[in-house]
């Protein structure tokens, strides 16, 4: 048991560190609307995307070893779907599904991650559902298909966006599946925006498996090393990169038997093609492995990300305050000369010269202090409204970004400033700011750090001389609270 404490203990300790210090600032600030452990505190998550002839439905099905989802050639089902296990079934029951629930439930149930994705609508909504499976397949990790991916402009009118669904999906997911068919090889639109905007916006390239599927449609070895050649040139234009990425070349084998292609002469090729189907299936089981590191990744990210929104936040309060100071002093001098020069009016000009001298300098003064009152209450708004709107069309000298590093940070959270700086005026606490990020740049540096290197001595313990069971728990049944130290230490 000493692995699972140790598992449970560093993942309740995550989730203690995102909750109780990085949410706090990132909703007061606006920089999630959400508490970010919303996120990350449900099972782990597998994405499954791709055009609508990838094949998508037929693999699921035959990882959950039941007829889930419907499959065809034309687009059958333009439902975003969270399959997840069903726990209260026992076992040895059949392989079915046990529940099904709509979007409505899904974005205000707690239990779920999904609250964020109430801002795509109602019609988003009711492209949203749950099914319940108690299929074992499902026992460690949750699967979310996605609607077929679509060329023609009319068809892409979903009533959502679709990108930023897929965006946020991809965001919370430990591993995504990328589908690809020989009838389209990576050409169609929304597959093309996804992988050379979306993806790598919200997701690390490492957690993204290609798969080219229904490689035993494909007439001939010849046809099938044509299509791959056009598949690897599609993704190197698409990501920009100069090396081509794994490919999983798979095919099901139940649907080829059913239409016959595998007793043709021409699949002759299948033979000397390995079938990569088990190897994505352990690929897939192998999601909750990921997940911690998935999590630290997460305080990591989000973590930089605040800092550098709160540097913002500081840089910006330090600047306005010297302007505002500034105009202070100069109003001051300004109501101080006028003042000095509306006394010596009063004792120079005949009918006031003779009054009191106590009076004419409580009239020199009374002018002066109008001149600085009416100053700040009208030219000095004026003025920080200028200074404001100035920055505002500025942001990016409110921070040093010498690195590609720190320009993709600032990236991230440059929108999010830009909205909180004009509605708040700049008017918010310094010391405060100052505080937060110091609590925030620590959790960052030191913790993320600290992170790492429990990880790392988490790989290293045996799980075999550590546990009785080959099979960890899973992460999200973590305890409310820690272990023992004894037992977690």
């Amino acid at each position: 048991m000493y692995r699972e404490n140790y598992i449970n203990a560093l993942r309740t300790e995550l989730l203690e560190m995102v909750s109780e210090q990085l949410t706090p600032v990132a909703m007061r600030y606006g920089y999630s609307e959400v508490p970010l452990e919303t996120n990350i505190k449900w099972r782990p998550q597998v994405l499954v995307l791709g055009n609508y002839s990838s094949g998508k439905s037929t693999l699921i099905n035959e990882f959950l070893g039941i007829d889930v989802q419907g499959t065809g050639q034309a687009p059958t089902d333009d439902s975003f779907t969270v399959i997840t296990y069903d726990e209260n079934e026992p076992p040895g029951t059949p392989i079915r599904v046990t529940d099904q629930r709509d979007g409505k439930f899904l974005l205000n149930d707690p239990e779920y991650p999904f609250e964020t994705l109430k801002r795509h609508g109602l019609r988003f909504a009711s492209h949203f559902k749950l099914k319940k499976i108690n299929s074992p397949f499902l026992k460690n990790l949750a699967i979310i298909d996605t609607p077929g991916m679509l060329d023609s402009i009319t068809e892409r009118d979903r009533g959502y966006n679709y990108q930023d669904v897929i965006g946020d999906l991809a965001q919370i997911a430990d591993l995504v599946l990328v589908l690809f068919d020989p009838h389209k090889a990576g050409t169609v639109r929304e597959a093309h925006t996804s992988l050379r905007d979306t993806l790598p916006a919200k997701t690390f390239e490492d957690r993204v498996l290609y798969v080219l599927n229904r490689i035993d449609e494909c007439a001939s070895m010849t046809d099938l090393l044509r299509v791959y050649g056009t598949l690897c040139w599609n993704l190197s234009q698409i990501t920009g990169r100069k090396d081509i990425p794994m490919i999983h070349l798979t095919y099901s084998p139940v649907a080829a038997e059913k239409s016959g292609r595998l007793d043709e002469p021409k699949a002759a090729y299948l033979q000397y093609i390995e079938n990569q189907r088990e190897e994505l299936k352990k690929a897939v089981l192998q999601a909750p492995c990921h997940r911690l590191d998935n999590l630290a990744s997460f305080v990591e990210t989000h973590g930089e990300r605040l800092c550098h929104f709160l540097e913002g936040m500081i840089s910006f309060r330090k600047q306005i305050r010297r302007f505002r100071a500034k105009s202070f002093f100069s109003a001051l001098a300004g109501s101080l000369v006028g003042g000095a020069a509306a006394w010596v009016g009063l004792i120079s000009f005949t009918p006031v010269a003779g009054l009191h001298p106590t009076l004419q300098l409580t009239g020199a003064a009374t002018l002066s202090a109008l001149l600085l009152i009416g100053w700040l209450a009208v030219v000095q708004k004026y003025l920080s409204a200028r200074f404001l709107n100035k920055w505002l069309e500025q942001l990016d000298g409110l921070t040093p970004l010498p690195n590609q590093t720190r320009r993709d940070s600032w990236a991230a959270v440059r929108d999010l400033v830009y909205v909180n700086l004009k509605n708040n005026r700049g008017n918010y606490s310094l010391s405060q700011v100052v505080g937060e990020y110091a609590m925030v740049k620590e959790i960052h540096d030191r913790g993320s750090r600290e992170i790492r290197e429990a990880l790392k001595e988490l790989n290293g313990i045996d799980l075999d001389e550590t546990s009785g069971s080959d099979t960890p728990i899973p992460f999200w049944e973590a305890p409310a609270t820690p272990p023992d130290s004894d037992s977690a230490s």
